[in-house]
């Protein structure tokens, strides 16, 4: 075996801040407008897919349309050079997985499949505000790049959301504190590809092509269980290796039920519910009947990180907590599987996004070490907009004064317990004057998008600076 130098990630620039400009002549025809996720620009061949199953007619650097995503959608995802969508909003999965890869998308257009039908070459542009656009043929633009090598960190620790593993590394090189959300779906749908309860039972499969897929997956290794538990801890420990000694907070699982069904097998396992980003997910899973089997599986995965490999840093979210006494029962059954708080450095963190979390923290408060606003949800329960709707995405806004309130006291009541205290939602990606609020709350730490880390590194600096020359103004 030898070992040479890497000499391509590890030498190259992860200090440069890149900003996208662009002008438009006046003839330059628009083809459809939605809602920009990220700051940047790209252009390619159209490639309209309507159907998860047409996906592999896809090829790298076109530019995704589709009516809207789902996990099973990301082995394409990551080969486009930016993404359109019919619907969803700033936090729906397209959104989420653009900003993790890095590439524009706009959300939300209404009819691209239809009006982009005839996959014309376009330039997408998210860098001109709230509005995305598609403009047809390829417009010139500009990126100009600003150097941060030399910029001092922020007092307030700056880390990263992360899922895909094959990310990891070249991330790890971003200036960070860590990775504040890990998220587990991502390996579970690219990796292992299965239900977690096929796996356990393929016998019960009905569709005989789905059966057969799922034992392929499975034959070279003594179970479906073995084989669960190797990809899933060799996922988590791919991310939570690259970033070692510093802290990887991995979410548990929470894929929603129409998620879940997607996967191999899943529609065998899985109730058909109506609004399923209220439903079975989150900490109501891990302790039913239903799916404790499975949630097993996830706790020897994590423990095998911890423990076989070594990776102590990995810290553990529960997410959608609905009341205490769900609280203790998820408590109760990690420490069943070998997740006991406490043991071997273990912390638990509860995802902050429902809430009956904010306004029963001090309730909450024994039971974890830390919490982690997740500004997602919690916008969407707050104002009761479905943040998966286009229809409705004008009245979804993190900066309203109702969901900044709940975060004040959401970080307050964190302080009065002696918890940890971040936030892991779109929020301080998206908005400046957003982090700059959390940041005047007090907040220990603001996990970001990769994309948008070192912008708001920068702007989260110069608050701090501000805020000691006594610049620093109310928080609401």
């Amino acid at each position: 075996m030898q070992a040479r130098p890497e000499t391509v990630t590890s030498q190259a620039s992860d200090t440069t801040l890149k900003t996208y400009e662009i002008e438009v002549p006046e003839t330059t025809e628009v083809l459809i407008e939605g809602r920009s996720v990220g700051q940047k620009i790209a252009q390619g061949q159209i490639n309209v897919i309507e159907n998860v199953n047409n996906i592999h007619q896809f090829k790298a650097g076109e530019v995704l349309v589709s009516d809207i995503t789902t996990p099973d959608w990301e082995p394409i995802m990551k080969l486009a050079s930016a993404i359109v969508t019919n619907r969803g909003g700033r936090t729906c999965h397209a959104a989420i997985i653009a900003r993790e890869l890095g590439i524009p998308a706009i959300v939300g257009c209404g009819h691209a499949t239809e009006l982009l039908q005839h996959n014309p070459y376009v330039t997408v542009s998210c860098a001109q505000g709230e509005v995305g656009t598609v403009y047809s043929g390829k417009i010139p633009f500009r990126v100009i790049e600003t150097d941060l090598s030399q910029q001092t960190s922020p007092k307030t620790e700056m880390m990263l959301n992360l899922g895909n593993p094959d990310l990891a590394f070249q991330t790890s090189f971003l200036p960070n504190k860590g990775v504040g959300l890990a998220r587990m779906e991502f390996i579970i749908n690219q990796s292992i590809q299965a239900h977690p309860l096929a796996l356990l039972h393929p016998e019960r499969i009905k569709d005989p092509i789905q059966k057969s897929r799922i034992l392929e997956l499975i034959k070279n290794h003594k179970s479906g269980t073995d084989y669960f538990i190797q990809k899933l801890s060799e996922g988590i420990g791919t991310i939570t290796a690259a970033f070692y000694p510093k802290p990887v907070v991995i979410r548990l699982s929470d894929f929603k039920s129409n998620e879940y069904a997607s996967l191999l097998g899943g529609q065998q396992f899985e109730p058909k519910e109506e609004n399923p980003m209220i439903g079975f997910r989150g900490a109501s899973r891990y302790s039913s009947k239903l799916f404790e089997p499975a949630f097993e599986m996830e706790c020897l995965a994590i423990k095998r990180v911890r423990e076989l490999m070594g990776l102590t840093n990995l810290i553990i979210m529960v997410p959608f907590v609905r009341r205490v006494a769900e609280a203790k029962q998820v408590i109760n059954t990690l420490a069943k599987y070998g997740l006991r708080r406490g043991e071997n450095d273990l912390k638990l963190y509860m995802m902050c996004e429902i809430p009956n979390n904010v306004l029963e923290i001090d309730n909450f408060a024994p039971y974890f070490d830390g919490i982690s606003i997740g500004t997602n949800d919690l916008t969407q329960l707050i104002l009761g907009v479905d943040r998966d709707s286009e229809l409705v995405a004008y009245d979804y806004d993190e900066r309203d004064n109702g969901v900044k309130k709940m975060i004040q006291w959401a970080i307050e009541g964190a302080k009065r317990n002696g918890l940890h205290s971040g936030v892991c939602g779109q929020a301080p990606s998206d908005y400046p004057d957003m982090a700059q609020f959390f940041v005047g709350l007090g907040v220990d730490s603001l996990s970001l998008n990769p994309d948008s880390l070192l912008k708001t590194s920068q702007i989260v600096l110069e608050f701090e600076k501000n805020a000691l020359s006594g610049e620093k103004k109310s928080p609401l």
